[in-house]
């Protein structure tokens, strides 16, 4: 069998496991998927590289030193504590190992299935295992890509009829965020202190955020960087791309109205971003490419690209207070509304001769679709606390209170099977006294 046709068979809709629990037709992780990630268990506090499959993940250190898998040269890159090794191996070794496991992993493939020692050893509980930050992130960029938002967030503090500025339609709007506060699903996020311009008051006053807001948006992860001075062409620079995850960039709103200008995003931004666990390759997601929006005018030469460039991903939000049995979906959308794609993104970013590393992350910008209902910031879903959401259990919310617990989700929906991401999980705490 052929590479391509073997990644091919990856993505075949009637492929089955004989992880059964991958079979179910609402689960997020089935056969072709097989996200990566780090994690450690209640067995073996190591940390490691596995793929999750259903209920399981499996050990991929363990795996290869059992001679089932195979890398270049042998390199030993699944025992280590972030991906970075194992993706700056390049993406042939990415689709490699992906085409092994799913071969592995199919229900007619008795190797692993029928070896319960070796299974006991290579596939853990998903329940027994805890999840950390995949890669080591040299560097975050976050976008502004979607023209609903954009166009949002434009009307609500300038006039409607010049929502978006005349260099959106032109280019990926974007800013460099901070690395170090990039935290992986589950993390607590602590409410942040700042700068608060009060519109009754001359001069700024220290305090807590008092509207502090989620962006429901994915990241990309460079998988193939460029070198200082080499920018990366818009129709190759999927190719430099590892995979996706979902993406949260906690906002403090009113720290932000009063920092943002004349330079951007500060403070309001570099206190938290959670991303969820699992990073979901570009292969896994190819059956739900989609055409991207038309855009006008025609992007410069630079940011062009034949073909579909955006991906049918279902989002969601939802907001559980602190104390409640159950929380409120406040926002459903979808990735595919996304003006800029991520190929365009990329290709701005370096055509300065920018260099970008494995590992870094690109975030989409917050993801908004057409209707109330699809905004994906509470910002808009209240209009700036204009129009609190009602909640499941009573309650309203303007914007985010301690103890709230938000979770993203996002899944594409095949025929039969979905792959999904998992979720972005975040509560707040309170802020320093």
């Amino acid at each position: 069998m052929s590479a391509v046709s073997s990644l091919q068979a990856t993505l075949d809709p009637l492929r089955k496991s004989w992880v059964e629990s991958a079979n179910q037709p609402g689960h997020d992780f089935p056969i072709q998927n097989l996200p990566f990630g780090i994690f450690s268990d209640t067995g073996n506090a190591a940390r490691r590289a596995g793929v999750a499959i259903g209920d399981e993940i499996v050990d991929l250190a363990a795996l290869q030193a059992a001679g089932l898998l195979k890398l270049p040269s042998g390199a030993d890159v699944f025992a280590r504590d972030s991906l970075n090794d194992f993706i700056s191996l390049g993406r042939d070794a990415w689709r490699s190992v992906r085409i092994q496991l799913s071969d592995l992993l199919a229900r007619e493939t008795a190797t692993l299935r029928d070896d319960a020692e070796l299974r006991g050893k290579a596939l853990v509980r998903a329940a027994h295992a805890q999840l950390h930050l995949p890669v080591q992130i040299p560097g975050y960029t976050d976008f502004y890509s979607s023209k609903e938002h954009a166009t949002n967030v434009g009307s609500m503090f300038r006039d409607p009829k010049s929502a978006l500025l005349p260099n959106w339609s032109e280019m990926p709007i974007g800013y460099n965020g901070r690395a170090s506060s990039v935290v992986v699903s589950g993390t607590p996020v602590r409410r942040p202190n700042g700068q608060l311009k009060l519109p009754d008051q001359e001069r700024p006053v220290f305090g807590a955020c008092r509207k502090l807001d989620i962006e429901l948006e994915t990241g990309f992860v460079i998988g193939s960087g460029n070198a200082l001075g080499e920018p990366i062409a818009c129709e190759d620079a999927e190719a430099h791309i590892f995979g996706m995850v979902l993406l949260n960039d906690w906002s403090a709103r009113d720290i932000q109205q009063w920092e943002y200008v004349p330079l951007g995003p500060f403070n309001a931004k570099t206190f938290a971003t959670t991303i969820s666990p699992w990073i979901v390759t570009l292969d896994a997601l190819e059956p739900f490419r989609v055409a991207q929006p038309v855009q006008q005018p025609q992007p410069l030469a630079y940011l062009r690209h034949d073909g579909q460039h955006a991906f049918d991903i279902n989002l969601e939000v939802k907001l559980r207070p602190q104390g409640a049995s159950q929380a409120t979906t406040i926002a459903r959308t979808n990735f595919r509304h996304m003006y800029w794609t991520m190929a365009q993104q990329l290709a701005h970013h370096t055509v300065s001769g920018c260099n970008t590393r494995v590992g870094d992350l690109m975030g989409s910008g917050t993801i908004s679709g057409p209707t109330e209902d699809s905004y994906g910031s509470l910002l808009e879903l209240t209009w700036n606390g204009k129009k609190p959401l009602e909640l499941k259990e009573g309650g309203t919310r303007s914007f985010i209170e301690d103890g709230d617990e938000l979770t993203l989700a996002g899944w594409c929906q095949g025929d039969g099977y979905r792959v999904g991401f998992g979720t972005c999980v975040g509560e707040i705490l309170a802020a320093h006294e």
